[in-house]
């Protein structure tokens, strides 16, 4: 067993991510590159309006630095960590370019929904191609525990979830430290799973699950409320690709539902309010979407919506474990 490895593997990504997290903040700043807020969200977000944004880098770099020293701790560095980092870049590039827009445009539109959409189908499409020659095109299925082997439907299958998830996360960070924080809780089911569930253990997906607990709790140092830093689409893109990079290389895809029920939940609420809204003529189901600004609304400060949301994520995240178990 090589759990203190496996331990400094989160901390080297903790360390750089919070240090470059800390260096970013004053270079943002004097660069200008602030956080623009929606009009049409919550007023008391309005005081956000020019904290640097693009902290995401930060996180990318701990992980990478954390998964590179991972192949002289735990293991060598073979195609799997070469996928998750491939993912983690195409996603969080496409991010990068968004954000990147939206600072030069000096308004909260980056790239259109098609725009990052294609981006999107074009990076999943090349990432799963690649993860089902190098990795195969089995997935297991939580709670029954058997694999099933998807044949050629494993690539859209993939695609799916890669676009979704980074769909995901994105919606999710809307709140001080809520994609940081339970972004962290996933990363460790997943590497609880790598580590201990796995018979023989998953080197590749611990020691990825690993890098990105400690680089989203090295982020959030300076991301919790009253936030110093945003991570940005940069971040959020970036966070659903190694997420679900993560969960690929395991053949644990239908993990992502469960742990990251709350990413679904956000997504879910967003589709749900817009169609509601289409159908009727401007009704809504939600006082504002994605979910967290519902409750924020409802009177819950961010605070509160963050811990419970964190709380949930922590259940499920014990149901996700339990279930492959």
């Amino acid at each position: 067993m090589q759990l203190y490895k496996y331990a400094i593997i989160a901390v080297i990504a903790f360390a750089v991510s919070m240090l470059f997290t800390a260096k970013m903040i004053p270079v943002l700043k004097q660069k200008q590159f602030g956080q623009f807020i929606r009009e049409d969200g919550p007023q008391a977000h309005l005081s956000k309006a020019g904290t640097p944004t693009m902290g995401g880098v930060a996180m990318v770099i701990g992980i990478t630095v954390a998964l590179i020293a991972s192949g002289f701790l735990t293991g060598g560095f073979g195609s799997e960590k070469l996928a998750i980092l491939l993912s983690m870049y195409a996603f969080g590039f496409i991010g990068f370019i968004d954000d990147y827009n939206k600072i030069a445009k000096k308004q909260n539109e980056g790239l259109t929904p098609k725009q990052k959409l294609i981006l999107q189908v074009v990076f999943g499409l090349a990432l799963s191609i690649y993860m089902m020659m190098r990795e195969g095109s089995y997935v297991l299925i939580p709670f029954f525990k058997v694999n099933v082997n998807f044949g050629v439907l494993y690539i859209p299958f993939i695609v799916f979830v890669e676009v979704a998830m980074a769909n995901a996360v994105n919606l999710t960070d809307g709140l001080d430290g809520l994609a940081s924080s339970t972004s962290a809780i996933v990363a460790a089911a997943f590497a609880v799973v790598g580590i201990f569930i796995v018979k023989g253990g998953d080197e590749p997906m611990a020691s990825a699950a690993q890098a990105v607990l400690g680089a989203t709790l090295g982020f959030l140092m300076y991301n919790h409320y009253p936030a110093r830093i945003f991570m940005g689409d940069t971040g959020s893109m970036a966070l659903g690709g190694v997420l679900s990079a993560t969960a690929i290389v395991g053949h644990m895809e239908w993990l992502l539902p469960i742990a990251g029920l709350i990413y679904v939940c956000e997504a879910l609420s967003v589709i749900i309010q817009v169609t509601y809204f289409k159908k009727t003529g401007g009704k809504r189901v939600f006082r504002m979407a994605p979910i967290h600004h519902h409750f924020e609304l409802g009177g819950w400060h961010e605070t509160k919506v963050v811990r419970v949301f964190c709380i949930f994520t922590f259940i499920c995240c014990v149901i996700a474990v339990l279930s492959v178990r």
